[in-house]
This record gives C-alpha cells, sequence and structure tokens, in this order.
C-alpha cells in the first residue's frame, strides 16, 4: 500500500505551457507497506504539469524512495492514481493554471449575442410566415382563418 506522507515543492517553474514541480529529498515522503521512504533525486526530479489541460505529463518518468539502503522506484503514473497524490499536487499548481482569459469570456459574450440576434430573427421570420398566410386567407376569402391568425399577432 502506497500513500503520500509529504509533498512540497522545492519549488515550482512555469512558461507558457507548463508548470513544473521541482522536488528535493526534505519535500516528499511516502508511506509504503507502513514505512517512511524519502524522496533521492536519483532518476526524476521535477512533476510536468501542461498548464492549458491541467494533465500530469511525464507519466513514465521513474521516482526514487529511498529508507535506509533500500531504493524503491516509483512510476508518475503510479503516483497519480494515488487519490492523495493527486489532491496534494492540485493545492500545488492550482495558482499556476493558465487562467480564464479576456478572449474566452469575450467568445462567451459573443456566441450569446449571436444566440439572441438568430432567436430575434427566427421571431421576426414567424411573423412575416403569418402576415403571408393572412394575406393568402384575404386572398381565398377564408374569414375563419384570417381571424384566427390575426390572433397571433
Amino acid at each position: 500500500m502506497v500513500s503520500v506522507k509529504l509533498l512540497k515543492p522545492y519549488y515550482i517553474k512555469m512558461n507558457s505551457e507548463y508548470i513544473r514541480v521541482i522536488l528535493a529529498y526534505q519535500y516528499f515522503s511516502l508511506f509504503i507497506n507502513k514505512q517512511v521512504y524519502h524522496f533521492v533525486p536519483i532518476e526524476g526530479q521535477e512533476i510536468l504539469v501542461n498548464r492549458r489541460t491541467k494533465k500530469v505529463v511525464n507519466t513514465e518518468t521513474k521516482f526514487a524512495f529511498q529508507r535506509g539502503k533500500d531504493v524503491i522506484y516509483i512510476t508518475m503514473k503510479k503516483l497519480t492514481s494515488l487519490v492523495d497524490f493527486m489532491d496534494q499536487l492540485e493545492e500545488i499548481i492550482q495558482p499556476y493554471y493558465e487562467p480564464e482569459t479576456e478572449e474566452k469570456s469575450h467568445v462567451a459574450q459573443s456566441d450569446k449575442d449571436l444566440n439572441d440576434v438568430t432567436a430575434l430573427i427566427i421571431k421576426e421570420l414567424e411573423v412575416q410566415n403569418i402576415k403571408r398566410l393572412i394575406d393568402q386567407a384575404l386572398d381565398a376569402q377564408d374569414e375563419k382563418s384570417f381571424y384566427e391568425l390575426s390572433q397571433l399577432l
């Protein structure tokens, strides 16, 4: 059984695409079979997260954990399957996710405006159709249809 005892970044680097959570010995440890194992930077040293998709990218990276002379290697894929690891990682990187841009909110507003315009056009077409039907009722001298259609306007 594996669970996270401690997960703190040594530091965090960020660029336009990725968030890099750099790990160090004192800041990351796991309980493995009820024994505490500390992270050692032998192989993997960072967690790489895509800022846009919010997914861990380096799933094949191996991390080494040591207890005395015993070293255990665990892949990022295994770590990301641990709920407590993902919860703690989420807390750490949440402030670094790509923010909602004005452009995205502008697109949403444009879509709403487009829907409003579409609804107005449909309403106008329905009114024009009723007027045509009234004209047809008058041409056919259908008094009943004329009165029914007039009520719709």
